[in-house]
């Protein structure tokens, strides 16, 4: 079968979960199964998941390899994140966009709550 692997980077092979190595997230894999195993194969053939086939249900099976490297590109992207923080703080005003002011009187007047109202508009 094949599947696009999730940020969680597992794929179910009966009722199992079976891990992926986390640099497939978002791309469409090719998942083999047999009586003893289960592999994971990217689209350029390159094996993104070796498991022992599991016949107990509703098992995950993680390979540590995987869950390492899963932990790694978390850290990676909270430090992104965070340096991203860290600059917008460092300039909070951001990028200046001109926007037009009214004078609050006019949405009074256009909503009929005071005199004047209605279908004409301030100016």
């Amino acid at each position: 079968m094949q599947t696009r692997i999730g940020r969680d980077h597992y794929v179910r092979v009966d009722t199992n979960d079976y891990s992926v190595h986390p640099d497939a997230i978002g791309r469409i894999v090719t998942v083999l199964s047999d009586n003893d195993k289960v592999l994971a194969l990217s689209p350029g053939g390159v094996i993104v998941a070796r498991h022992p086939r599991c016949w107990a249900r509703h098992q995950t099976i993680t390979d540590p390899d995987h869950a390492e490297a899963g932990k790694t590109m978390r850290g990676q992207l909270q430090h992104h994140q965070q340096a991203a923080r860290q600059a917008t703080a460092q300039d909070p005003s951001g990028p200046l966009v001109e926007v037009e002011q009214r004078e609050l009187g006019s949405y009074d007047r256009m909503f009929t709550v005071i005199e004047g109202g209605g279908d004409r508009e301030a100016g």
